[in-house]
């Protein structure tokens, strides 16, 4: 019974590390909504729980960011991404701080920062 259950551990963690390296060959940029708990007893399955946060890849695959376009559309799906992530956790974590509209902005800033690096790496390939 023991090695039956570390065979499935194994199985797991390189399912679990298989999983990280095809996410990474991917281009994304990674946007993550950040919320304080303002509870007292913050706990979660007995845990106490303070900061709780929510991630969502933004696939830029198919965005041409060296032309006019791309980043615009880039910072859009990053500001969507972010939205859905803050307004989720605010769902889910009703006492939770700051607001939905400040959580969205500071993860969109936060996300745009790669995104900024990303446009000016693609617009620098371009011919001079």
């Amino acid at each position: 019974m023991k090695t039956k259950l570390i065979g499935i551990a194994a199985a797991v963690i390189s399912m679990c590390v298989g999983g990280v390296a095809v996410a990474q060959s991917v281009e994304e940029v990674t946007v993550q909504g950040t919320r304080v708990l303002n509870i007292k007893a913050g706990a979660i399955g007995g845990v106490p729980v303070r900061n709780v946060s929510l991630s969502y890849g933004v696939n830029i695959a198919d965005l041409n960011l060296a032309s006019q376009s791309g980043p615009f559309e880039l910072e859009k799906r990053i500001h969507d991404a972010a939205l859905a992530a803050c307004e989720e956790l605010g769902r889910q974590f009703p006492q939770s701080s700051p607001s939905d509209g400040q959580c969205t902005t500071a993860a969109t800033n936060e996300a745009m920062v790669k995104a900024r690096a990303l446009i000016a790496a693609a617009r620098a390939k371009l011919p001079q």
